[in-house]
């Protein structure tokens, strides 16, 4: 502590038991702070012994689900969701929960490489000062939102390239390929958004919407919607997909067609139920020939007439996503999947097709990079074009397959900055490393993109002080800006990273029909933090223009799948660990919900591939692909196609702490780069070889929950 701020004024902010507590913000002497404002609803009243909760969001994903903290002397003791958040109206998913071990890892990065911030500081500022706008580039995760406004505002103020934006999620949803599908068939570019919950059939093709796609939690409430039969039918839900996933488990009917005909399915119903329906048939399906499609796909024509006859005969929804999208011809995948909405006349009506709402300060759709965008993105990192990166909320490394190169391109920067919270695989290959706070000790906003039909700003706030000596990244930023003058000063001419927030979110004071008003920007700022963000009461969701759709010539072009082997590779997000839940004990100790597995990587084959190998449970294998090669054990899975084998995406770190490292594979070794029409990785798109490397030892392999495996399996089997 400081002469100006010292222990015993800290300890006596700490200890405040009043409305409002205090946290420290800023950078050096002049460090100020700031209160922190309760939740608006405490369960109970705020007093000495007594918990005190604080609302703020979620910053496991982008999906900005809001939270509500108890805390407790200090510490943060549990997170539930926010009840009055539009988003999860109260509900988490796991990696909501388990939060907290993030923030309590023993692995966190405590301090900056440099010893002290001021020398960290003064090289971002050398950064910034000493290479040319053109030479320095920001690669930037998901969330938070704000801190990507203050960087967007640097770089146009100043000429900087614009903060590129990636994440393993969005390569494994493809948005994209949503984004692109969207544009050319309604001609505007926009996140769709499908209401489960209104529908009376859904059509999910690779859509996993009850685990890691898009706004799990939010299409989950849809999906009770859906099911929900107290004043309409229980609604139905048909999934297509080679391997059976979480969502697939829930589904009545799942079709196991052959990886990259999704397309030429959809196509083939359409054709089939328009002919139900009467009349001729649309152009958009009348080039298919159902029997044809059927022996392509490896399903039978009467279940192909039976499914069409669910769709035609009720108010319908088709839904394209996940591993369908993910091939060489995944754009036309997902046109073919939003064609069949133009069928059921469902574009802008409740069990309908939307354009997500824009969130407030938002004024067009901006998605994140594309894998085949990040792989020039690398390439200019490779040829020295970039001389100075900053990567803040990504892992590459590890995100991206390693043919990429993504790793070996950072050889080629001279100076490479992370500002990450944990030690990641990334953050091994930087030259410096100013570690930023947890998300549970940070401000911020984030902008909701989709899930909800109301414009949200979901707000952040740090429910504890910082345990460590971490920085926000956007105190960092404004105090290297000042130092290096100039244009840069007078980009960011905030006093810190709360100021910069109060500018932002200020600036909503004047909205109409918002959720609150306040007399002032302080008031405003502190009913903000309270009600954890702000919204607009007024429906945003885009009616697409569909009136063109059924008129359109669609392709209908088959995959095409890289690689020699025998077997189509389906990598899928684990729905527990997703692509940051491994340093998490919780989550690594919760059973994956359709095999069990725990701890560790598998490898999902069918008991009739695996009986014709030589192959049992627990054995280890090696995976073989055109761009290397993985060893895991192997589990036998029924409900996956004989010609398919599959592995989750969320294990295999080299780093990341104690709880991830040298635990299981990831899988994203084994792809190539290979992109669909839309720029998005054709994830499954490979084909692999299979080589039994040795037998099943006693009390060695798969940790799962014994008890479950085989009953579990086989109601699968009898029951799909």
């Amino acid at each position: 502590m400081n002469e100006q701020f010292s222990r015993r004024d800290f300890l006596k902010l700490a200890g405040l038991g009043a409305a409002t507590t205090a946290i420290l913000t800023g950078c050096g002497p002049a460090s100020r702070y700031v209160k922190r404002e309760p939740y608006q609803q405490m369960p109970e009243y705020n007093s000495v012994g007594q918990s005190t909760y604080y609302a703020t969001t979620c910053r496991e994903c982008a999906a900005g689900c809001g939270l509500v903290v108890r805390t407790y002397q200090g510490r943060a003791l549990k997170t539930e969701g926010n009840a009055n958040h539009p988003l999860n109206l109260g509900k988490t998913c796991a990696r909501g929960q388990a939060t907290l071990q993030g923030l309590y890892n023993p692995d966190r990065v405590q301090a900056p490489s440099t010893g002290d911030w001021d020398t960290a500081i003064q090289a971002v500022a050398d950064a910034l000062k000493n290479y040319k706008p053109n030479e320095i580039a920001f690669l930037m995760g998901m969330a938070p939102d704000h801190l990507f406004d203050l960087v967007t505002d640097l770089a146009k103020a100043t000429g900087m390239n614009a903060p590129v934006r990636f994440g393993a999620l969005s390569m494994f949803e493809a948005r994209a390929t949503l984004s692109k599908a969207a544009e050319n068939l309604f001609g505007q570019a926009g996140l769709p958004f499908f209401d489960v919950g209104g529908a009376q059939t859904v059509f999910s093709f690779g859509a996993n919407f009850l685990e890691t796609w898009l706004s799990p939690v939010s299409y989950t409430r849809g999906f009770a919607g859906l099911r929900e039969a107290e004043t309409k039918l229980r609604g139905k839900f048909v999934q297509f997909e080679p391997r059976m996933s979480a969502t697939g488990a829930k589904s009545d009917h799942w079709v196991p067609l052959r990886p990259g005909t999704e397309g030429l399915v959809a196509l083939a119903i359409g054709k089939l139920a328009a002919e139900i329906r009467g009349g001729s048939t649309p152009r958009a399906f009348s080039g298919v020939n159902p029997a044809e499609v059927a022996e392509t796909a490896g399903v039978e024509l009467a279940a192909l007439e039976h499914l069409a006859e669910m769709f035609a005969n009720s108010n319908a929804l088709a839904i394209p996503g996940g591993a369908a999208l993910g091939q060489s011809n995944g754009l036309e995948i997902a046109e073919a999947v939003l064609a069949l909405n133009a069928l059921s006349d469902n574009f802008g009506k409740p069990g309908g097709v939307y354009l997500s709402a824009f969130a407030p300060m938002q004024t067009e759709y901006n998605r994140p990079a594309s894998a085949e965008e990040m792989g020039a993105f690398i390439e200019k990192m490779k040829s020295g074009a970039f001389k100075a990166v900053f990567i803040h909320g990504v892992n590459p490394v590890f995100e991206l397959p390693a043919s990429l190169g993504f790793k070996e391109a950072l050889g080629s920067v001279e100076q490479v900055v992370s500002f990450a919270t944990f030690p990641d695989e990334t953050s091994a290959e930087a030259k410096y490393v100013f570690p930023d706070h947890h998300g549970l000790e940070s401000w911020g906003y984030q902008r909701v993109a989709t899930g909800v039909a109301l414009p949200v700003l979901s707000g952040a706030q740090p429910v504890v002080s910082p345990f460590y000596d971490t920085r926000a990244t956007a105190d960092v930023l404004i105090a290297a800006a000042q130092l290096a003058g100039g244009k840069f000063a007078e980009a960011l001419p905030y006093k810190d990273e709360v100021e910069f927030l109060q500018t932002k979110v200020g600036a909503l004071l004047s909205e109409a029909n918002g959720s609150f008003t306040a007399p002032d920007t302080a008031t405003f700022m502190a009913y903000f933090q309270q009600y954890g963000g702000w919204l607009k009461n007024t429906d945003a969701l885009v009616a697409p223009d569909g009136s063109g759709v059924l008129n359109s010539n669609l392709k209908a072009t088959d995959a095409e799948f890289a690689g020699e082997g025998e077997f189509f590779f389906v990598p899928f997000v684990s729905p527990t660990l997703a692509e940051a839940g491994a340093n998490k004990p919780w989550l690594q100790e919760l059973p994956d919900p359709t095999t069990t597995v725990m701890w560790n990587t598998w490898i999902e084959m069918n008991p009739e591939t695996a009986h014709e190998l030589g192959i049992v449970n627990d054995d280890v294998v090696k995976v073989i692909s055109e761009a290397g090669e993985v060893q895991a054990f192997v589990y036998l899975y029924p409900a996956i196609r004989p010609d398919t084998i599959a592995m989750p995406f969320g294990q295999g770190h080299t780093a990341f702490g104690r709880y991830a490292e040298k635990r299981g594979v990831n899988p994203a070794d084994l792809l190539a780069g290979h992109f669909n029409g839309a720029g998005d990785l054709a994830f499954a798109g490979m084909k692999v070889k299979v080589e039994k490397v040795s037998s099943a030892v006693s009390g060695v392999g798969l940790s799962r929950m014994e008890s479950r495996i085989g009953v579990y399996g086989e109601a699968l089997g009898e029951e799909h």
